[in-house]
């Protein structure tokens, strides 16, 4: 397996990294459709696991930015 290192300027606000408002929303709308419905059609299904691989690498990098930041890097 390969490993890519990046740095990254990490803001003293953990909270810049979000979900931005609109992805946020479309994914709710996403997921309230999928709830009355029963499911979704493949593109809507791709859209959301896109949006919640978002998700996933945005709280990947808030904990090992809190990490760094405990550690004093």
């Amino acid at each position: 397996m390969s490993q890519v290192f990046v740095e990254l300027d990490i803001p003293n606000d953990l909270q810049n990294f979000t979900l931005p408002a609109a992805l946020d929303k479309r994914l709710q709308s996403l997921l309230d459709k999928q709830d009355v419905d029963g499911k979704l059609s493949r593109d809507e299904r791709e859209e959301a696991k896109a949006i919640t691989d978002l998700v996933d690498m945005l709280s990947l990098l808030k904990l090992r930015a809190r990490n760094a930041k405990k550690q004093g890097k």
